[in-house]
């Protein structure tokens, strides 16, 4: 008797038996087979993240924007770049400490060092005139994406020589993962850790660059009334946050550094997403950077773009969200003319050279009543080596990786409610926390179908109402009811990764289906992707929420078609985990089982490890940490019974 003929009398016979290499082979063709192409998944993800983008503002009248304007800076300040950060910290007054003072031609440079919070220094220069007396005008310098030489890159020292030359205080910030702050837990896509332990990790950028201005605003020898911001490219998006956030910036010139998330998302060019705090968590939820921009008005903005940018932010691409849609606003205060344009061509490359500074020059002295001033050609002989500029940090020093850890170790989760009401409690803060709103199936496509060697399957593609897709293939032993029981298999990698599973829980005697949810498995793999999943953080949405809902909604449909109450699930690898845990968690009614393999102990151990935000985006949810943790999500998940395989190491 041959084995296949054996393997369908016991199939037909409801007698367990564990398959071997030849049945899981069958099988992974149907699971490799391309369901949702990923030029499609991207294609959806785009279109979800733009149907969440807000309009450009229109108001009626200046006394109506001037409201509206007061009311977006408080919420923005308080309910997202502050959000979780504690209020000491936040209402610290500027500690700087100056370290050295170094000689120039017609200027002197001193060196800083500041706190940004406590254990967490970064360091500044201080370029001033000469003969500096009385109230002079200030600059705040901030840095962009310069690579090795930090605050000490040769286009700004230049502008900052320049600034000084000409009677202004030119305050030269360094930027976390550049020059001295340049370790390896500053990279900028640690900013997720600190959402993960509940402190928006756009408040640390902010932190950073505002206590720069505090520090100019309290300078003895500062006009107040006087002040402005500028930098290239993260610096530019530095300069229009800090400047449309904080009315004590006069005068605003971002370079090459934002433009409207529609323009960023429909760019071929993937640069223009941006790094973390560029697409913060809740940041543009019901806002777009076209609001910043409109809530300068009516203070005096030039916004410099280059023609050719390669790197992000094009002239012609951006110049219709962020200049045209704004101007009218500024023409309601009768200053239209105080939002300014200029596109740089020569080289008109990503760049703050000699064009665009002189346009920044021209702008900064006229709308500071200053004589018109060009850069000196005796500027370059000025500049100074990395080496020369530099400051020092504390040996302890934080870095942002650190501060998470430091964070998310000081969290005590209270102890779990043991009583409906309690329990019931906790499940709301948590659908809050993960913003879990049901996915809705708009339609479920059987896109392939397969009867052989005593299985059949169906390939389905669930649309939902959102806009985004999952996928899934469905087994079953043609000799079986649809009755039977059912097992959800979700891996990390994806359906196709899954075969040998499969296969066990089809000899048990279960049906299967095996899920692909959006943002998992091999439709959804890629840098662009883990990079668009920020701006749907960053529009008030949850990768992790999306996902959860998507799965609870397949459960539910599952359920219904095979009759039964209850599913069991299986998952693979971290990811899904999380993902069948928080929807066990909220809704136990659902489930029978959760069976999980490769996961880990704690959420601590995204951070400890650490994982990057690349490999397992949907990990780093705002408050996540803060909120609940792996144990606990199996205990709110009861009656559920939860099996712990493996853990990953």
């Amino acid at each position: 008797m041959t084995k296949t003929v054996l393997s369908l009398m016991m199939f037909g016979s409801f007698t367990s038996l564990l398959w071997g290499q030849a049945e899981a082979e069958y099988l992974q063709p149907i699971l490799n087979q391309e369901i949702l192409p990923s030029q499609v998944a991207v294609f959806q993800l785009k279109q979800y993240i733009l149907n969440r983008v807000a309009k450009p503002p229109a108001p009626a009248g200046a006394e109506e924007w001037t409201a509206e304007a007061a009311r977006l800076r408080k919420r923005l300040l308080n309910d997202v770049v502050f959000h979780g950060w504690p209020r000491d910290w936040v209402e610290a007054p500027p500690r700087f400490e100056e370290v050295g003072v170094i000689p120039g031609n017609g200027y002197r440079i001193r060196k800083l060092r500041y706190e940004i919070v406590p254990g967490f220094q970064a360091v500044a220069l201080l370029y001033e005139p000469e003969n500096l007396r009385g109230k002079v005008p200030g600059i705040l310098n901030v840095n962009g994406h310069v690579g090795p030489p930090g605050k000490s890159v040769e286009y700004k020292q230049k502008r900052c020589i320049t600034f000084a030359r000409h009677g202004i205080l030119a305050l030269n910030l360094e930027w976390f993962f550049f020059g001295e702050l340049a370790q390896p837990g500053n990279e900028h896509w640690f900013g997720h850790d600190l959402d993960l332990v509940g402190a928006n990790g756009v408040g640390l950028f902010y932190l950073a660059m505002r206590k720069g201005l505090d520090y100019l605003y309290d300078h003895p020898n500062i006009d107040r009334d006087r002040l402005g911001v500028t930098g290239l490219s993260g610096g530019g998006w530095q300069t229009i946050v800090l400047s449309s956030l904080d009315e004590r910036v006069k005068v605003s010139v971002p370079v090459a550094g934002y433009s409207s998330i529609v323009s960023r998302v429909e760019a071929k060019d993937y640069g223009d997403l941006g790094d973390f705090e560029q697409s913060a968590t809740d940041m543009f939820d019901g806002v777009d950077f076209t609001h910043l921009t409109a809530l300068m008005a009516p203070r005096p903005t030039l916004l410099i773009y280059n023609a050719e940018d390669d790197c992000c932010f094009r002239a012609a691409m951006t110049k219709p969200f962020v200049f045209d849609a704004i101007r009218p606003i500024f023409a309601l205060y009768g200053n239209e003319d105080a939002l300014g344009w200029h596109e740089n061509r020569d080289p008109g490359t990503h760049n703050y050279q000699l064009d665009n500074r002189t346009a920044a020059y021209h702008f900064f002295s006229r709308q500071f009543n200053l004589p018109s001033f060009d850069e000196d050609a005796d500027v370059a002989p000025e500049i100074k080596s990395a080496g020369e500029l530099q400051v020092g940090l504390p040996e302890n020093n934080l870095t942002i990786l650190e501060l998470a850890r430091k964070l998310g170790a000081s969290i005590d989760h209270p102890p779990l409610a043991a009583d409906p009401a309690g329990r019931g409690v906790e499940r709301t803060r948590l659908e809050h926390v993960i913003r879990l709103h049901p996915a809705g199936i708009d339609r479920v496509w059987t896109i392939a179908n397969t009867k052989h060697l005593g299985v059949e399957s169906k390939s389905h593609l669930f649309s939902m109402a959102g806009g985004l897709s999952a996928t899934a293939v469905w087994l079953k032993a043609i000799s079986l009811p649809d009755t039977i029981p059912v097992t959800i298999i979700l891996d990390d990698r994806g359906k196709a990764a899954t075969a040998a599973r499969i296969a066990d829980r089809l000899n048990r005697g279960d049906q299967v289906l095996a899920l692909d949810l959006a943002f998992l498995g091999e439709d959804w793999k890629g840098e662009t992707v883990s990079e668009l999943l920020q701006l749907v953080s960053a529009t008030g949405s949850r990768p992790i929420g999306v996902e959860t809902a998507e799965l609870l909604d397949v459960v539910r449909w599952t359920a219904q078609r095979a009759h039964t109450a209850k599913v069991r699930v299986e998952t693979s690898g971290v990811r899904t985990q999380l993902v069948a845990l928080l929807a066990s968690a909220t809704h136990p009614e659902l489930f029978s089982e959760v069976e999980i393999r490769g996961g880990m102990r704690s959420l601590a151990d995204v951070l400890n490890k650490p994982v990057q935000y690349s490999a397992a985006p949907d990990l780093f949810c705002l408050d996540l940490l803060r909120e609940t943790d792996v144990d606990r999500l199996e205990a709110l998940s009861a009656p559920v019974r939860v099996v712990n395989q493996e853990v990953a190491r």
